[in-house]
């Protein structure tokens, strides 16, 4: 239906869908900005302005998607650089921004994944609007500056668009390098699903690509990367990581989770130019039951142990680096 037959049936436009703002009043994230968005055919998501814009819960046909540990999102304020306690303030969601100059361990001042994800953003803007007679688009962007003073500055300037009636999530980075000398450039796009989209019905399905085990441990599971099992207690996390696959159209690789069962299946999508990795994290202990689909352009060990593979991307002055990642949330 076009916009202009659409316009004899609504007395508001935000009965097509929308985006809605306001700010959280409890919990560790009191005082937090939140931008909801509903693309009007079934898809409604949350993007956190106050957290490099990641992105929260998302809900899909009414039924949540994101993995969402105990702990509430929480504002920058709570955020905690020291080893491991990033952990603490951690609200798992959609996306969680993970760098920009270290991914993993912390170590040389940086803690675990880096501060990417506790730093608010700027210029924030969002829409909601036809483009053309018959399409409606949600947008929100806005830009978090990566700085310090005789450090680095680097500027993300993140845009993430939803179509009406196509249920996918879209998101556009652009990085630069704003300061004069060479900074690293650690990328790690931390996506997490759960239940009911995540339990032991489904199965990951990509194109034939090599993998490889981060240690020990997820060598013994190695020839089930793929398989999903029930909740257990005491489970230890097994990390892999996957090479690009053969690209599309559009230069994407593509993972998607698949579950029969509850009729769902989401497809992860990515840039293969500056996000050639995608890192599966398999955790699947009792309360902590979650699948991360990761894509990145390093591997979470940390900058040091990356750099000594030769593999560690920099950014140069003036640079600018562009990402996209596509989400698409089917019913099957």
């Amino acid at each position: 239906m076009n916009k202009k037959t659409l316009r004899r049936y609504l007395g508001n436009q935000r009965q097509l869908g929308g985006v809605r703002r306001f700010v959280l009043d409890d919990d560790c994230g009191r005082g937090m900005r939140v931008i909801e968005v509903n693309n009007g055919s079934g898809l409604i998501f949350n993007v956190y302005p106050d957290r490099g814009m990641d992105i929260g819960e998302v809900f899909f046909n009414g039924r949540q998607l994101a993995w969402l540990p105990g702990s509430a999102p929480g504002a920058p304020a709570f955020y905690n650089e020291r080893e491991s306690e990033w952990l603490r303030s951690w609200g798992g969601g959609l996306l969680t921004g993970c760098g920009y100059l270290n991914v993993g361990p912390a170590e040389n001042g940086e803690g675990l994944h880096g501060r990417l994800s506790h730093i608010p953003a700027g210029e924030v803007n969002s829409s909601a609007e036809f483009v053309d007679d018959v399409t409606f688009v949600t947008t929100v962007s806005g830009k978090v500056s990566h700085c310090k003073v005789f450090s680095e500055n680097l500027l993300l300037t993140r845009k993430i668009t939803s179509v009406s009636e196509k249920n996918s999530i879209v998101i556009e980075d652009t990085i630069e390098n704003c300061g004069f000398t060479t900074q690293p450039l650690m990328i790690l796009n931390h996506m997490n699903f759960g239940w009911p989209l995540v339990d032991e019905n489904c199965y990951l399905e990509a194109a034939e690509h090599q993998v490889a085990p981060r240690n020990v441990r997820a060598a013994e599971g190695i020839d089930r990367w793929n398989i999903i099992e029930v909740p257990q207690e005491g489970f230890q996390e097994q990390v892999y990581f996957h090479s690009a696959e053969p690209c599309d159209a559009e230069n994407m690789a593509s993972m998607a989770i698949v579950n029969p069962a509850s009729g769902l299946k989401v497809t992860v999508k990515r840039s293969v130019a500056e996000l050639p990795f995608l890192i599966e994290w398999k955790q699947m202990g009792c309360g902590n039951y979650v699948l991360g689909i990761e894509p990145a352009n390093c591997h979470p060990v940390g900058k040091d142990a990356f750099e000594k593979q030769g593999l560690l991307r920099n950014i140069a002055p003036g640079e600018i680096v562009k990402t996209k990642i596509k989400v698409v949330f089917e019913a099957i």
